[in-house]
């Protein structure tokens, strides 16, 4: 069995596969301090809770944007794993090429998104990420990573939003009744999930137009429920797509 990884600065997603069947997953806050032995310990429970054990695990791919987290995840799969370690990251096989100034900056988590979409959409396909930031990242009708955007996410709007003013709070992020908010809770709301949908929804407009062809467009990352019903760009969600580009390049790195 795989367990596959991805580190985020917000959250850690975990997922467990048995060949390509998702049989299992998790997310948890990314804390980014935490030490090998307290990720090693999480992971043990995780697998102990649902039934499995680590001695059922012969691989593990592992893509992290948070570099000391990256290196406490690198020592407990060595540690704990007796198979195969990926790091997706310079020098690994994605069958994708990277087609910008400078490859060895792009995010390994962009990376996987696009091998991932690419797989199971075809090309050209776009591939939207909510989190932290709000990733958009695009692959050409040739099958080649050609960038994308990164803006800031919903959650750090909000926080951007509360900390430079001095009457405004937090709001839950669910629909207000309208854009025209009656009351400040509602006005914050409306500011918030619909200007980033339209934020989103403005990208995507100017990327396709530079891309050409009629590509899928695929949203996936925690966020991605609240935002996409109300972005017109977006058609496809899928949760489990970094994942499944983990599992993909894992599986790429074996030959």
């Amino acid at each position: 069995m795989l367990i596959a990884i991805d580190v985020g600065n917000t959250q850690t997603v975990l997922g467990l596969f048995d060949g390509e069947e998702l049989v299992d997953s998790w997310r948890l806050s990314t804390v980014r301090d935490r030490t090998a032995d307290e990720y090693r310990l999480y992971l043990a429970g995780l697998l102990r809770q649902d039934g499995y054990r680590l001695e059922d695990v012969d691989g593990v791919a592992l893509s992290s944007v948070v570099p000391v987290a990256k290196a406490a995840m690198i020592q407990v799969a060595e540690e704990m794993i007796q198979g195969e370690l990926v790091v997706v990251g310079p020098g690994v096989r994605t069958g994708m090429p990277i087609n910008i100034d400078n490859p060895r900056e792009v995010g390994a988590d962009r990376v996987v998104n696009s091998v991932a979409a690419k797989h199971k959409y075809g090309t050209p396909v776009v591939a939207v990420d909510f989190g932290t930031s709000t990733n958009i990242d695009v692959v050409d009708a040739s099958g080649a990573y050609i960038g994308g955007s990164i803006a800031p996410g919903l959650e750090v709007s909000q926080d951007a939003l509360i900390h430079a003013t001095a009457a405004l709070r937090r709001v839950d992020l669910t629909s207000p009744r309208a854009a025209i908010g009656r009351n400040t809770v509602e006005a914050i709301q409306s500011g918030l999930l619909f200007g980033h949908a339209g934020l989103v929804d403005g990208l995507v407009d100017r990327i396709i137009a530079e891309v050409g062809g009629d590509p899928a467009v695929v949203a996936t990352g925690g966020l991605a429920s609240t935002i996409v019903p109300h972005c017109r760009s977006v058609s496809i969600v899928d949760t489990t797509l970094t994942l499944d580009g983990l599992r993909l390049v894992y599986e790429m790195n074996q030959e």
